[in-house]
């Protein structure tokens, strides 16, 4: 039951499409003139795309596209081509032991138009050399090590030995599309602009669950229209539709403004995720403005087995009340009561009662409930990871 991805521009679309087995189903990224403006799933029967019905999610796709463009020339609102920026970058990927990841991921960074960008990549608490090796390969990347646990940790270390005025991260599971930093770059013109997300797309589709994922959590659901945050148009604690770290850039100076990631948050550490959405949480909460590019287009392996999807929703639960337990505890943000008994009331309760009386192969109740005991675990796995981090920089 794998799906086959098709990336295809409005202005060369194929007049059959043929899909080879094992696939069932075709994904399509639809673009003009490069850039990214639609996406949609189609069945393969007896190996072949209905092109009716596919003239017909494209059209629905491009005229959407066309008519935001449109009434965005209309208004004075269209934007600026992508092209080299004035200010500079640093494009970091914060990796542990994944050297085949890496591998692939480095070798898109080294395609991209070279604008004078620098790139890091934080090896975080190695066991092995084998990460340094892979770096050693590529002359235009440097390495540094990182020997405090965690996500956040590597990011910190990003931000204290990078040179570019911004700071671009990438997943070492992720690789980059050809105007993924172009586009990332472009709202740093705007001077309040501090936090720009892009667009992510899978990367393959090739088991059971890299389709769930997808389908619960995937990172493309944000869509194809650029998007502005800033507070109180948007809470602070609702980060969830701004992006995600495998896909961010960040002024690096904005650091001094809110401090660093939070150490006890994010992969590595009892926390599980969440650095990313509490760092949102402080930007819109500092006054500045977070913009999701859907240009800066990057493409995300998922986790294959059905294990390791269980595990990430896991994760994602602790990450998230993780998060808000730290926006009570540091910053006194009282409102995360309420948003955290609203969520469980008005989307996790009712998705479960529904997955325990029905089985919807859309919402499997092993996944579902993952993602609540990671809920329940949250504020208790952030004061441990607290207590972890308090114990790692005691002995150095």
């Amino acid at each position: 039951m794998a799906t086959r991805i098709f990336d295809l521009d409005l202005d060369a679309l194929p007049s059959s499409i043929d899909v080879d087995q094992p696939y069932t189903k075709a994904l399509f990224l639809i673009r003009r003139a490069g850039v990214p403006i639609a996406k949609f799933q189609l069945p393969a029967v007896a190996g072949s795309i209905d092109m009716r019905e596919f003239r017909e999610a494209v059209a629905d796709g491009a005229l959407s596209a066309i008519a935001e463009d449109r009434a965005r020339q209309m208004l004075g609102l269209d934007e600026e081509a992508l092209g080299p920026s004035p200010i500079s970058a640093t494009v970091v990927v914060c990796t542990r032991e994944r050297p085949d990841d890496l591998k692939k991921c480095l070798d898109s960074l080294m395609a991209l138009p070279q604008d004078g960008q620098e790139y890091l990549v934080v090896d975080n608490r190695p066991a092995t050399n084998a990460t340094r090796e892979v770096v050693e390969r590529y002359p235009a990347v440097r390495y540094a090590r990182e020997d405090r646990r965690g996500l956040d940790a590597g990011r910190n270390r990003a931000i204290a030995e990078a040179k570019g005025e911004v700071i671009a991260f990438i997943d070492d599971d992720a690789v980059a599309d050809a105007n993924w930093l172009r586009g990332l770059m472009s709202p740093f013109r705007d001077p309040l602009v501090q936090c720009v997300t892009g667009l992510t797309m899978p990367l393959e589709l090739e088991t059971q669950a890299q389709e769930m994922f997808e389908s619960m959590a995937g990172f493309s659901r944000r869509g194809f229209i650029r998007r502005v945050f800033q507070s109180p148009e948007i809470s602070p604690l609702a980060t969830g539709d701004i992006g995600a770290g495998a896909n961010m850039a960040i002024r690096r100076s904005v650091a001094d403004r809110i401090g660093l990631f939070d150490w006890a948050l994010d992969a590595g550490t009892k926390s599980e995720s969440g650095g990313d959405h509490e760092y949102f949480t402080r930007i819109l909460r500092a006054g500045y403005r977070i913009v999701y590019e859907p240009r800066a287009l990057n493409w995300h392996r998922h986790r294959r087995s059905w294990e390791e999807l269980r595990k990430a929703m896991y994760g994602y639960g602790v990450g998230v009340y993780a998060a808000w337990t730290r926006s009570l505890l540091v910053e006194r943000e009282w409102g995360v009561v309420g948003r955290a008994f609203g969520w469980f009331r008005h989307d996790q309760a009712p998705k479960l009662l529904k997955a325990l009386f029905r089985n919807d192969p859309r919402m499997p109740r092993d996944l579902l409930w993952a993602e609540l005991k990671g809920c329940w675990r949250g504020p208790w796995s952030y004061l441990a990871a607290r207590r972890q981090v308090r114990q790692d920089a005691a002995h150095g």
